[in-house]
């Protein structure tokens, strides 16, 4: 039978005890080894210890991890950020403290410049898309409402005409699709725009600009065959909320070409989710040659990033290439004019004109009050659904605005 090593350990301290009887040198020597062998129980154990404790550590963080992964099929609500600050949405559960200016712009008289909104909409409507693994996909119930994979994206389409239809009634919304699509989607003041393209998801986003530009190209033409013009343009994605009047912007701003959002990011400091254009025969110029410039920059520099991200890093490329660009506002909340090329840009901040949850400028620290446009990106779509269904059920836009900020955090379903 084989011993462990540790069972010598008594037997070597014997010896040493014996021999220790001799020279005072030899004596100091064994006392030396005795307590290096006393040692070595600690000096094998304490690493061992340690190497269990960190392989604990990692698989708890490897818990929490898929804990953050979880998705909720109903709205999770947590602490909202931004209490105490005074430019920030308060809320006691789903109720606003202090409300937003929801509502004081459309009394506004300088707020009468008629906007149209413009987004790209893929329907992957096929029968395999309805399917996971060849099985019907799992229904996803919202309200008294049940959607498959197929129906969800049509679901947001709606509410994304909703928001605008309420917050602005008087906007034309036109959305840019593949001719093959057949869009299940009337209604009023919504016109159905077939764009020809390349609307593959792995080529979407690099299409989405050049539907921006063969929009503006149309609108242009009109404008010079003496057609009626719709008025300015804001292009967004359609998991937005317009939750506030945005027509201020062409007022207020008056000598910008093409605006974009911009946030405190470093490799990402641009939001392609939201780009306005001035419906004037010489902004739909510039805007025009502005995206046009984008696309040539997105196909030749960031063409790998197609399905995604690539306009944003061909945007911040665009702007941090002009030498003349302070790149440092983009940490202020502040919105600013400047000339990029041959196009006046206005950059507006994400956290009033593009605000994200959870990610984004702002979310981390609250709402601010003066919020216009609320970005679902991501696994948000259930909170934009579950928004609409509040403030159907309760018309007040600051009480809907908390529960948006408290459930913010939150994988769903979607």
């Amino acid at each position: 039978m084989k011993l462990q090593w540790y069972i010598w350990i008594p037997l070597l301290l014997e010896i040493l005890d014996l021999k220790s009887g001799g020279d005072m040198q030899w004596k100091n020597m064994c006392v030396g080894w005795k307590r290096l062998i006393l040692l070595l129980p600690a000096l094998i154990i304490i690493p061992h210890m340690l190497s269990v404790l960190e392989f604990q550590k990692q698989q708890n963080l490897g818990d929490l991890q898929n804990e953050k992964r979880v998705k909720f099929d109903h709205l999770v609500l947590g602490p909202a950020a931004g209490e105490g600050l005074p430019d920030r949405l308060h809320c006691q559960g789903t109720k606003a403290l202090n409300k937003t200016g929801f509502g004081l712009l459309q009394n506004n008289p300088n707020s009468g410049e008629h906007v149209a909104f413009v987004s790209m909409f893929a329907a992957y409507n096929s029968a395999a898309d309805g399917l996971v693994n060849g099985r019907p996909s799992s229904l996803v119930t919202v309200g008294k409402t049940s959607y498959n994979k197929v129906e969800r994206s049509m679901a947001i389409l709606n509410v994304f005409i909703n928001f605008i239809q309420v917050t602005m009634p008087k906007s034309n919304i036109f959305i840019l699709t593949d001719p093959a699509s057949e869009l299940p989607l009337h209604r009023d003041m919504v016109t159905i725009q077939p764009i020809q393209g390349e609307y593959s998801r792995d080529k979407l986003m690099l299409q989405r600009i050049r539907s921006y530009i063969a929009f503006l190209e149309i609108q242009h033409e009109k404008m010079t065959q003496g057609q009626d013009q719709v008025g300015h343009f804001i292009f967004t994605d359609s998991d937005i909320a317009v939750v506030n009047d945005l027509g201020h912007i062409f007022t207020e701003y008056p000598n910008f070409d093409i605006a974009l959002t911009f946030r405190n990011n470093h490799d990402q400091p641009l939001n392609s989710g939201f780009i306005a254009v001035r419906g004037t025969a010489e902004g739909i110029r510039r805007g025009t040659a502005f995206l046009q410039e984008v696309l040539k920059v997105y196909s030749s520099k960031f063409v790998k990033a197609s399905r995604m991200l690539g306009d944003q890093l061909a945007l911040a490329w665009i702007v941090k290439s002009d030498p003349k660009f302070d790149g440092r506002r983009f940490s202020r909340r502040e919105a600013f004019v400047d000339k990029i090329g041959d196009a006046s840009v206005l950059f507006l901040p994400c956290s009033s004109y593009n605000w994200t949850p959870p990610e984004g400028a702002g979310q981390f620290h609250g709402m601010p009050l003066d919020v216009k446009v609320v970005h679902f990106k991501g696994s948000r779509k259930r909170l934009m659904l579950e928004a609409w269904n509040f403030w159907s059920s309760y018309s007040d836009m600051s009480d809907m605005l908390c529960l948006i900020l408290k459930s913010g955090r939150t994988k769903y379903d979607f």
